[in-house]
């Protein structure tokens, strides 16, 4: 049965009193009339708990964040500060797909990774990522999170090939795998519900799903289409035009067996809160002009979604569109 908006908004309203009433922490729909008007940002937390199972993650609009753990710029200069609410508050916040960038930690060459923006640690390694990862999804198990696990390259302690064996420390001697889903194809939202679909950008030649080689450009391979330009053009909202010709791609696309993503951030010209403050209004302009299109637009990561929270709202309630 396909779901209406109406009934999708009821389920919406439902979860949101499921969650009170279990410790979820997110506010009761008063009455019947308020239910009516519920959207996905008004529970941020829960938004995809209205979601059909069936729904595959290729169907939907996901909202994410670029160098997801870079929140403070005395780990590097305002160059390598992209974000300001750390992990467990984008979560919160209705972010679901996180750009994570690891190589090895300092004195634990064999079992830990650190965090990085190119050489700059920040700060946090992925033990605490995955904890903040696992905290949100028990109190919110109708949720997931996509997960992309980039080696980072220029860092102090780079473990090389060994990156994909340190990981495996992770999944099986630190007990990481049951929280991930590492398959090959997109799943469906039942499917991955409660879980990280792990998107692996390291050498490995593991069944999952793999992150497009190449930089600075439009890519793509079997599972994804990339559109992440971020710099060479002359004016930072030139990439304004790069992120709606991605929109445009996307919606040209909506039958494809391939998830589109399309990078909002951008590195040159300016510190990335410059950038995002320049090509963050001409993506919201575009979004408010194609509200009526019933459309998906695969993930979309951002820099400083709590300055463009407009737009972080928007995304989330594509999917009700």
């Amino acid at each position: 049965m396909t779901l209406t908006r109406r009934s999708l908004i009821c389920s919406a309203a439902a979860v949101t009193t499921t969650a009170l009433v279990t410790g979820g922490g997110v506010a009761r729909a008063a009455t019947a009339s308020q239910a009516i008007t519920t959207t996905g940002s008004d529970i941020p937390a829960d938004w995809m708990g209205a979601l059909p199972d069936a729904l595959s993650l290729l169907r939907m609009t996901i909202p994410g964040t670029h160098d997801s753990c870079c929140t403070d710029p005395a780990n590097g200069t305002e160059w390598s500060h992209t974000q300001n609410w750390g992990i467990a508050e984008q979560l919160q916040r209705g972010v679901r797909f996180l750009d994570i960038r690891a190589n090895g930690l300092q004195g634990r060459p064999d079992d830990a990774f650190g965090i990085y923006h190119a050489a700059y640690y920040q700060g946090i390694t992925f033990d605490g990522v995955l904890e903040q990862c696992r905290d949100f999804l028990q109190q919110h198990p109708r949720e997931t999170i996509v997960m992309r696990l980039k080696k980072e390259n220029g860092t102090n302690n780079d473990v090389g090939a060994r990156f994909k064996d340190i990981l495996n420390v992770y999944l099986d001697t630190k007990g990481w795998r049951p929280w991930f889903l590492l398959a090959d194809r997109v799943p469906s939202l039942g499917e991955a519900r409660g879980r990280i679909v792990l998107v692996a950008q390291f050498d490995n030649d593991w069944p999952v799903l793999q992150w497009p080689g190449g930089d600075n450009d439009f890519l793509s391979n079997q599972w994804f289409s990339l559109q992440d330009i971020y710099q060479g053009l002359p004016l930072p909202s030139r990439k304004t035009a790069k992120v709606t010709q991605q929109f445009d791609n996307v919606t040209g696309d909506q039958s494809s067996a391939l998830m589109y993503i399309n990078f909002t951030s951008y590195a040159g010209g300016g510190w990335p809160k410059v950038n995002a403050d320049a090509i963050m209004p001409g993506v919201q302009s575009y979004l408010n002009a194609k509200l009526s299109d019933r459309t998906h637009l695969g993930i979309v990561p951002m820099d400083f979604p709590d300055f463009h929270s407009d737009t972080l709202r928007t995304l989330v309630d594509w999917n009700w569109h």
